[in-house]
């Protein structure tokens, strides 16, 4: 719905703001979704006088001209043809936005001559499409004055409507809700009847059947003669411009403007083309039409058309017919009021796929007291500026009945709205919107209006001297903590959301991938007997259930990879399936890293991803799930435990005890070369069904930080063990060799060479000692480097290298 301000304030006495007009209408529920105002774009423009308009020493086509602004004169370079001395132009100075382009005006020099503003065409102002030529405004436009208040710019409303709200159809319904909510004062609508000169000799002629009289209950009609059809006057063709309606002559364009004005459609016919009595009647099956907008429809037994005695003139509600259209040459109209079945005019919309803005207001229903009332005023209309002499209205049928009482009791504004307002207030905003009011003893007798279709139970006459009042005086009551439902996310489900944001966090990106894949990939990762076959698979090659979420991934990467995206770095969250019974499929976190750990870079060189980019993965998802990374103990290899997918040398396991909780390593060559894929690719995978729960703190509150006060000391020690022990086994022995001091345990070093023999390796690491008392002492700290070497020795025969 689109209405200028200027139109609204025909309706409407006001002198508010356009944007106390636009808060306003949203509050009162007529969301507004958008104001167009071309004076705001024209703010910086002005009127000026050209002086002179002298050629330009250094061009032909410039024209170098003399502007007064009415406080000074400037100089200012033109390039339109029709620029000369003596006219009223549009002048922008520097730092004016153009319209055109979005660009800021700037002083500057044009050929050799100094340009100190800009004389502006009516492309430049988004004004139209000319750019021949300057803007010459009328003679008596005054210098210096605003281009705006010359050009008199209106700006345009645009409102988005609900369905129930037919009365804000028109420009007289939004401002009636404006008036009632304080903003200004409605004024009174001229709806007195015209005086017919003589009875019209075009009858109404009411042919629908029998038990269909309601998809057309009544049909106004009015003969003017002696009229003279042409272009609209200046006014009305700008306003229909302006919310995007094409003028076309003035008798068509009044039916356009009643129908905004008071959401009221009509349609008028060139009487000459008609033959006999007008009225309604059904179509007949496979009957066609011509329309208005250049279409030929074929309609059907239950669409409702406007026909005279020899042939149907229009679809009923919707649109008019082209052969008994008014032209230039009318001389006599046939005017039609009618009104229509919401449901049918709906459905003949649907069926026939015409949107017009008559459909728009009959498929919701209009006032159904308006059609005489719209008839008056669209007469007084056309005889104003077409001239000519009315019959009396001919009637059809009749109105029906909208009369219907509501009890209502005040005081529900206040238990159902929240907001306690007075009685004699809830009265006055009631009766400023149509509603007539019985208030002798509770509950009122509460009367809608005609135009109101939508009140129909008290709750909905609460809810308008609510929103009159405005929603936003209901006060904000915060509901008792009390009876509130317990959080619907269990402790696995929060864990599982922590893991999924610590893996992004880590880089890598989560994917959702089938819970099935073919056969053939099936095999890599486990024996074919062992695979679970789908009875009826989605797809031939979608076989079998996996048996670990990393053939997916790799599948993944794969086609990531043969499109370019060589470093891809995935996971997912899902089961894996060993059987169909229950306690057969697991839920398991797995995910992998392809290609490189970084892309290129001018600062050095990059590095493959390896099995330790893994295993810190892994790490990550069992310490989120709450496993202290310190009680899990590494197995190496095939031998530790890491299925046959990984490469034997290049794999590992996480276990607790001896269950193993998570595997992770490099992708086995020859299961990369199946998925062709080049490089290596590090993978993990963690059984979260394996987890052993949380044990459950005793108090709800978390432990405070203890942190030590003194200085911590680090000591490296390298120890010369044999080849075969692994690096976590000296890593636990360090680390055990005094609990209450030694606060990190950390590998920095390998070394493998002559130096320490043949089936040997170094193993340097670093500890790091801090007391919660005191400071150590260097006898503390010879004394603990002691045992830790005593420890260390013991559990894996190191010696400490020299």
């Amino acid at each position: 719905m689109k209405f200028t301000l200027s139109w609204l304030k025909d309706h409407l006495e006001t002198d508010a703001s356009l944007d106390d007009i636009s808060m306003r209408l949203t509050a009162l529920g007529l969301e507004v979704e958008g104001v167009d105002d071309p004076g705001k774009a024209l703010a910086g423009f002005i009127v000026a006088h050209v002086i002179e308009a002298e050629k330009h020493p250094n061009a032909d086509r410039l024209r170098v001209c003399k502007v007064t602004t009415g406080t000074e004169t400037i100089q200012v370079v033109c390039g339109a043809p029709n620029a000369h001395a003596g006219m009223k132009a549009v002048l922008a100075r520097p730092g004016t936005v153009i319209p055109a382009s979005g660009e800021t005006l700037k002083k500057g020099a044009i050929r050799g001559v100094e340009s100190q503003g800009m004389l502006c065409s009516s492309r430049e102002l988004k004004l139209g499409d000319d750019h021949d030529g300057i803007i010459e405004l009328a003679a008596d436009a005054p210098v210096g004055a605003p281009l705006a208040e010359v050009m008199k710019s209106d700006p345009v409303i645009e409102v988005a409507l609900t369905p129930n709200r037919v009365d804000a159809l028109g420009v007289r319904g939004i401002a009636r809700d404006l008036a009632a909510s304080g903003l200004g004062k409605l004024k009174p609508l001229d709806d007195s009847p015209v005086k017919g000169t003589f009875d019209s000799p075009r009858k109404v002629a009411m042919r629908l059947a029998a038990g269909r009289e309601q998809d057309c209950p009544q049909f106004v009609g009015r003969m003017i003669r002696g009229l003279r059809n042409g272009p609209s006057p200046a006014w009305l063709q700008d306003r229909l411009k302006a919310i995007g309606l094409r003028p076309v002559s003035v008798l068509v364009d009044i039916t356009q403007y009643i129908t905004i004005d008071l959401g009221r459609p009509l349609h008028v016919f060139d009487d000459a083309k008609l033959n006999g009595a007008v009225g309604p009647r059904l179509a007949a099956a496979g009957e066609t039409l011509a329309a208005l907008n250049g279409k030929s429809y074929t309609l059907d037994a239950d669409m409702v058309v406007i026909a005279d005695d020899a042939t149907a003139l229009g679809i009923g509600g919707i649109m008019g017919g082209e052969p008994s259209s008014v032209t230039d040459g009318t001389t006599g109209v046939y005017l039609e009021s009618a009104l229509f079945n919401p449901l049918n005019i709906a459905a003949t919309g649907r069926k026939l796929q015409i949107n017009s803005d008559a459909r728009y207001c009959f498929e919701r229903g209009v006032d159904p007291a308006s059609a005489a009332a719209g008839a008056e005023r669209a007469t007084r209309m056309i005889l104003k500026l077409c001239g000519g002499e009315a019959s009396h209205l001919v009637f059809g049928g009749a109105a029906p009945s909208h009369a219907r009482q509501i009890a209502f009791d005040p005081a529900r504004v206040k238990r159902l709205g929240g907001v306690d307002l007075p009685s004699a207030e809830i009265k006055a905003v009631l009766e400023r919107l149509g509603f007539a009011i019985n208030a002798v003893s509770v509950p009122w007798q509460v009367s809608p209006p005609s135009w109101r279709a939508d009140v129909n139970l008290w709750q909905d006459v609460v809810e308008e001297a609510m929103r009159v009042k405005g929603f936003d005086h209901i006060p904000a009551t915060p509901l008792p903590r009390a009876g509130l439902p317990k959080p619907a996310i269990n402790h696995r489900q929060r864990t599982l959301g922590q893991i999924k944001r610590a893996l992004a966090a880590r880089g890598l990106n989560e994917t959702v991938t089938w819970s099935f894949l073919a056969r053939g990939h099936g095999a890599l990762f486990t024996d074919a007997a062992k695979l679970v076959p789908l009875d009826n698979p989605i797809s031939a090659d979608l076989d079998v259930l996996r048996p670990t979420t990393i053939a997916n991934l790799l599948a993944a990467a794969a086609r990531n990879a043969a499109r370019g995206l060589d470093n891809t770095t995935l996971f997912e969250i899902g089961p894996r399936f060993d059987g169909y019974k229950p306690g057969e499929q697991a839920l398991m976190a797995g995910g992998i890293r392809a290609g490189h750990s970084t892309d290129r870079h001018w600062s050095g060189s990059r590095r493959a991803v390896d099995a330790l980019d893994a295993k810190a993965d892994a790490l990550a998802v069992l310490t989120i799930a709450g496993v202290n990374p310190a009680s899990l103990q590494i197995g190496s290899g095939s031998q530790g435990g890491a299925p046959v997918w990984y490469h034997p040398g290049r794999a590992g396991t996480l276990k607790l005890g001896n269950q193993v909780l998570a595997t992770f390593g490099l992708i086995h060559p020859a299961i990369l070369a199946k998925f062709d894929i080049n490089g290596q690719v590090s993978a993990f995978e963690v059984d979260l069904d394996r987890i052993p729960p949380a044990k459950k703190a005793k108090g709800t509150a978390r432990p405070l930080l203890k942190a030590s006060p003194y200085q911590p000391v680090d000591r490296d020690f390298a120890f010369v063990v044999d080849a075969t022990v692994a690096a976590d086994a000296i890593v636990r022995a360090a680390r055990t060799a005094e609990r209450d001091l030694i606060t990190d345990v950390g590998v920095f070093d390998l070394y493998e060479g002559a130096n320490v023999g043949v089936g040997k390796k170094s193993v340097a690491i670093s500890v790091r000692l801090q007391s919660q008392t005191a400071t150590l002492t260097d006898a503390e700290i010879e004394a603990i480097a002691a045992k830790i070497v005593a420890a260390v020795t013991k559990a894996t025969g190191a010696a400490l290298r020299s």
